[in-house]
């Protein structure tokens, strides 16, 4: 039974005077965060000089961000301004698939990130060997399609859901929590389950990423202090980025099916402001990337000057 027919978002705030202080401000990162994460993955494409396997996966990271955050934040922004702020009951379960789409293939590829530092590191001889195009390819596509299946399940769940009645969405996107308050049924096994799916994949991958980096660091003590400098420095940035991507997944996901005042903070953070911050975080601990960046535009510039 599906009565609904659309969905009333409430947004960020309700403040006007704050939601047009908040337009530019969001609109402004927003497009930082498309021309970032552009800059990085055809500087990637178009270097030869950044052709070995991380910075393929950078490049990859870079497009599934650009994804993620377009996902959610233009009709986040459009709302910000708009007096009515709807979607379509299948608008919403859109956004709803796109999202978690994008985030788990994200995570999926943060671990053969972790795998990348791990050959590289640890077997350092074998490295090109084992990191081959066609490895590293079917990881990326492994990525994208265990994404798929992850955000297919999400919507199996929510489809079958009878609404009924309220239509009111206290956030500014479709996600699992507020949907699940909005069903006509009763959902404290249906919700912990659907919730599962994205905390379990969460906790998993955060898991298997701590015990890849501590096999990592043990193995850097065979390292001279220039050999282990060298080495953490290439992966501080992985990490960083980790973090930045686990602390809000896991306060989403990982706790009782209820909403938080905070969600929608922490929703912006992790959908805005990381995907801003991970071209930003590469790029500016990695000379070899911004060399090629200084050159790439250097050229751009005398071409532009002829």
């Amino acid at each position: 039974m599906k009565n609904v027919t659309e969905f009333i978002l409430l947004g960020l705030t309700q403040n006007p005077e704050l939601q047009k202080l908040l337009f530019p401000v969001f609109l402004i990162t927003y497009l930082m965060t498309l021309a970032g994460n552009l800059l990085i993955s055809v500087t990637v494409f178009i270097s030869p000089a950044l052709g070995s396997p991380m910075y393929f996966f950078l490049s990859c990271l870079s497009i599934i961000d650009g994804f993620y955050s377009s996902s959610i934040v233009p009709k986040m922004i459009f709302d910000l301004i708009s007096e009515k702020n709807t979607v379509s009951f299948n608008g919403c379960m859109t956004q709803l698939f796109a999202e978690h789409f994008f985030a788990a293939a994200e995570i999926i590829l943060l671990i053969a990130m972790a795998y990348d530092r791990y050959v590289a590191i640890c077997k350092p001889l074998h490295y090109m060997t084992i990191m081959s195009r066609l490895l590293c390819g079917l990881l990326v596509g492994m990525a994208g399609l265990l994404g798929f299946i992850h955000g297919g399940i999400q919507i199996l769940f929510m489809v079958q859901l009878p609404f009924c009645g309220p239509n009111v969405i206290d956030h500014f996107i479709c996600d699992l929590i507020p949907l699940l308050e909005l069903a006509c049924t009763d959902t404290h096994t249906l919700g912990p389950l659907i919730a599962a799916n994205s905390g379990s994949l969460c906790l998993l991958t955060f898991s298997m990423l701590v015990v890849s980096y501590v096999i990592i660091v043990r193995s850097l003590r065979s390292y001279s202090s220039e050999g282990r400098r060298k080495a953490l420095s290439t992966c501080a940035s992985h990490v960083t980025v980790i973090i930045l991507f686990f602390v809000p997944c896991s306060f989403l996901y990982l706790r009782p099916m209820t909403s938080f005042p905070a969600d929608k903070a922490v929703t912006v953070f992790c959908t805005l402001v990381t995907p801003m911050l991970n071209p930003l975080i590469y790029t500016l601990r990695n000379a070899e990337v911004k060399n090629v960046m200084r050159k790439f535009w250097g050229h751009i510039m005398k071409t532009g000057d002829k």
